[in-house]
């Protein structure tokens, strides 16, 4: 028997359970779903560096990192989604759950074409970009020539799992996840290790788990919807009003995305003018901040979906009661980061080089990484509180105004302090998102009426 959205059911739980639960109940699943994320790419990495030639490793290093920044740029797609069938969620609208999904499949499925219609042209401008040596280069290409034809499969699954979390489904989200990347690493040892497919073996892998992923969580989906009343309707999923909204939103969401791949990117880019092992070293102490990103992106992700629900039944008080219980467990969960990084950061870094020289350099930066995520933590919760609240424009604004600020620093501050004042401008940087955004809150809880 169908059954309303989970709305008004999700906050009168919300009233029995308390935030904190809910909170816990949404977090957990994310976080162990982005930990397999870096996960996978340390089976790339091995399987491909179990063959003869390092080159190897190079060619799916520069091929992941194409898509990577190809795909980043349709985070849009997961984050609009979230938050808008969280809302939907909130006012108990079964019919707008699914049209927001028709229109995030719909969105997703275009954006593939064209990527598959542009995939030459795309990937000769990347490759000129990099500049690989020779043998490096014709290994990414034959990498992208295959995993490039994934993509309507991984842009549908960046839709599938912004609806599962907007729904306060983690679980299913997690559970789709799983087999996405089991199934990857699972394959890549087949075709690699087994059958002896190289470098094309582990693009094809990718490609069939996000297909197998997509079709697994559409499966789920429709067997969810039998339980939510409302219906598919073409009117509302081709409504110009709710179309709008999301195209604001997505192009919001996509310039911020832009302005943190140029932040990012100004990163690498001045620890190479700093010399070559200033440049690994910052590329080995990166994946503290990756792995720190996300664990407390699972908190953001449960952020998300309250916050959009509260914001969806315009409750004023449980956005109050979500933002502050989960800002609370983030911050915890931040100061054990600290912990961990301050206590074992020179054996981490031991797992990741066995080079004495580079691994002492990097361990004089560790100071920061152990500051990361006291001031990080702040950055992430806002963003998950501004997306569930659908608020892009702001979220674009204050990127802006964080990127340009950073940039001036990172070009100032290494003139004085080396690397140090390079990582002294990235935590001045999370600081500014924090910061930028926080001023904007107070009109977010105002538009909320009780």
């Amino acid at each position: 028997m169908a059954r309303p959205a989970s709305g008004s059911e999700g906050l009168r739980g919300q009233v029995r359970r308390g935030p904190y639960g809910r909170i816990w109940n949404l977090s957990w699943p994310t976080i162990l779903s982005n930990l397999t994320v870096p996960m996978l790419g340390a089976v790339d990495t091995a399987v491909m560096g179990h063959l003869p030639d390092p080159a190897y490793v190079g060619g799916v290093a520069i091929g992941s990192m194409i898509f990577a920044f190809l795909y980043w740029g349709f985070g849009f797609l997961r984050m609009g989604t979230s938050g808008f069938t969280a809302q939907a969620n909130g006012r108990a609208d079964g019919t707008e759950i699914r049209s927001v999904l028709a229109r995030a499949l719909l969105i997703g499925a275009a954006a593939a074409l064209v990527l598959l219609m542009a995939q030459f042209p795309l990937r000769a401008l990347a490759l000129q970009i990099i500049e690989a040596a020779p043998d490096v280069e014709q290994l990414a290409r034959a990498y992208f020539d295959i995993r490039i034809w994934g993509a309507p499969a991984t842009l549908a699954n960046y839709a599938i799992l912004g609806w599962m979390l907007g729904m306060q489904y983690a679980r299913a989200a997690l559970a789709i996840q799983i087999i996405i990347n089991g199934l990857n690493a699972a394959l890549d040892i087949w075709f690699v290790v087994d059958l002896g497919w190289g470098i094309e073996g582990v693009a094809l892998a990718t490609a069939l788990a996000q297909y197998t992923g997509a079709a697994a969580g559409l499966i789920v989906i429709a067997l969810r919807l039998r339980h939510i009343e409302g219906n598919w309707v073409r009117d509302r999923i081709f409504d110009l009003v709710a179309l709008g909204a999301l195209f604001r939103v997505s192009r919001d969401i996509f310039i911020r995305t832009l302005a943190m791949i140029f932040a990012w990117s100004l990163l690498t880019w001045s620890g190479a003018r700093l010399g070559t092992t200033t440049l690994a070293a910052n590329a080995l102490l990166m994946n503290f901040q990756s792995f720190l990103a996300h664990g407390l992106d699972g908190f953001a992700h449960a952020t998300t979906a309250l916050v959009g629900e509260a914001v969806g039944a315009r409750n004023r008080r449980a956005l109050r009661a979500t933002v502050i219980a989960s800002t609370f467990m983030a911050g915890c969960v931040a100061v054990g980061y600290a912990v961990v990084y301050a206590v074992a950061g020179p054996r981490l870094l031991s797992v990741l080089t066995s080079i004495d020289p580079l691994r002492d350099f990097a361990a004089d930066f560790l100071p920061w990484m152990t500051l990361s995520p006291l001031l990080s933590v702040w950055a992430y919760q806002l963003d998950g509180i501004f997306i569930g609240a659908t608020r892009a424009a702001e979220m674009r604004n204050a990127m802006i105004v964080s990127v340009a600020a950073y940039t001036v620093l990172i070009f100032t501050l290494p003139q004085f302090w080396g690397n140090h004042g390079l990582w002294a401008a990235v935590m001045a940087f999370m600081v500014l998102r924090a910061v930028t955004l926080a001023i904007y809150y107070p009109r977010l809880e105002r538009m909320v009426a009780e």
